[in-house]
């Protein structure tokens, strides 16, 4: 009697044990997805310290949730703790022992977001010319809260932006900006909807045919241009003549994006014009024009006293076929002018010249104290490739000054390869945050181009 007593006892203790565990178990696994959820709330909401809180005591445990891990990276990328996100998400990659090249791609566009709102005007422009560089809509609703930006010419950079997307272009902050206090803002915006290629808009863009400001008037000529009422053309033919010189510039400029080749008459007789602005702004259109009759005066143009007009005429050589402009290019590239070699080296690699061709020209430019020479090189190196190409921009991510490093980071962002993964990743780190921005943004790139976004 006795044994069956303890048998049964037994029996009933054991129950009332795993009964205990199980409801210890159900109210912690309930808890934990009430506290999860409540933290993608609070991120949802912009509440992201408040999010890195709640989630501190499951990151203690083990194993973490996955949800957790990504939830806590985002998180801090979205404060701007970039070394703290970059740590977590490499914990979890020696965990897993693979990349999360779809979170990582997550966090390289949240740690961009906080910069936007940074008292300094430099770094919100390396944040919004970072999601520039991210060919992607998904980046859209974050470009347009810079249409409210303190700074013009800030928001003539997004409205620029937008203008170049299908969703910017349907965008009703997009279109609203037509009313900004900023004829560059204004302009951009219109310069955009020319590009949409929606006959809807041809009212309100006509619209500012009569704006207050020049500029205003020869961007709507442009667009309605472009939207098919090919007529306007002669308002920006009138343009190209005023004495007016932000007139003047637009209606050049316009006619390299037109590709009317009416155009080229006009610009090679601008192209010699007394105002070195004027000249640059035609040798840009006729490069852009890619006309092999218009050769004979950007070479020659190649030779201008002024050194910014040679840099503009060697830039606009690089449309060209390689052997068109390969002769004249090597003339360029030992010119005396360091920004005239600068614009030699980019045109060189982008028409297919070998690296070898160069390589004295971007060493001699590497040691130039001036950072803005350094920086150019750096930039010229973006229309490169290969692996001495990348070992260069590598070296240059060691610069002393922020703005090398940032050409050079945004140069490797532009080449597809596979290597680069862990060298950007190591930038996120950078002392500076319009490097590490950038180096964001360039990994973004490199994702994409990859993954096929």
């Amino acid at each position: 009697m006795y044994k069956r007593m303890t048998k049964c006892s037994f029996l009933i203790l054991s129950f009332i044990s795993l009964w205990i565990v199980s409801v210890e178990v159900g109210f912690s696994q309930e808890s934990t997805n009430d506290v999860i959820e409540k933290a993608r709330q609070s991120y949802d909401q912009g509440k992201f310290q408040e999010t890195v809180d709640s989630l501190q005591p499951f990151l203690k445990k083990t194993p973490v949730s996955a949800g957790v891990t990504r939830l806590h990276i985002l998180a801090l990328a979205r404060l701007g703790e970039v070394p703290d996100a970059l740590d977590a998400y490499e914990s979890m990659v020696k965990s897993s022992q693979r990349e999360d090249e779809g979170l990582l791609r997550q966090m390289a566009i949240a740690s961009i977001l906080p910069r936007r709102t940074d008292m300094r005007e430099q770094i919100r422009g390396a944040a919004y010319t970072a999601l520039k560089e991210i060919d992607s809509e998904e980046v859209v609703p974050y470009l347009e809260d810079g249409l409210t930006d303190g700074s013009g010419m800030l928001r003539a950079l997004v409205a620029e932006t937008l203008g170049k997307r299908k969703t910017g272009q349907r965008s009703t902050k997009f279109r609203n900006a037509l009313k900004d206090g900023a004829g560059l803002v204004r302009a951009a915006v219109l310069i955009g909807l020319g590009r949409s290629g929606d006959a809807a808009v041809t009212t309100l863009v006509e619209k500012s045919l009569q704006d207050e400001q020049a500029l205003v008037q020869i961007a709507a000529a442009r667009a309605l241009y472009g939207l098919g009422h090919k007529e306007h053309w002669t308002r920006i033919k009138e343009g190209a003549k005023s004495r007016e010189g932000y007139e003047r510039g637009a209606a050049i400029r316009a006619f390299g994006e037109l590709g009317d080749k009416r155009a080229i008459p006009i610009l090679e007789k601008t192209a010699r014009d007394k105002q070195p602005s004027i000249r640059a702004a035609a040798l840009t259109s006729l490069g852009k024009l890619t006309n092999s009759e218009t050769l004979p005066t950007i070479k020659s143009a190649v030779f201008d006293r002024i050194p910014a007009v040679r840099s503009v005429a060697t830039l606009s050589l690089g449309y060209f076929e390689q052997h068109e402009v390969l002769a004249t290019l090597k003339r360029a590239l030992v010119d005396t002018n360091p920004g005239v070699k600068a614009a030699a080296i980019a045109s060189l690699l982008r028409v297919g010249a070998p690296f070898s061709v160069v390589e004295n020209a971007v060493h001699q430019l590497l040691q130039d104290t001036n950072p803005a020479i350094r920086s150019g090189t750096a930039k010229a190196l973006g229309n490169g490739k290969g692996q001495k190409v990348i070992g260069i921009l590598t070296i240059i991510l060691n610069d002393p000054l922020p703005r090398p490093r940032i050409a050079a980071v945004r140069s490797l962002g532009r080449i597809e390869e596979r290597s680069l993964l862990p060298i950007l990743k190591r930038t996120l780190r950078d002392s500076d945050a319009a490097v590490r921005v950038t180096a964001a943004a360039a990994l973004v790139r490199l994702l994409d181009a990859k993954i096929g976004t």
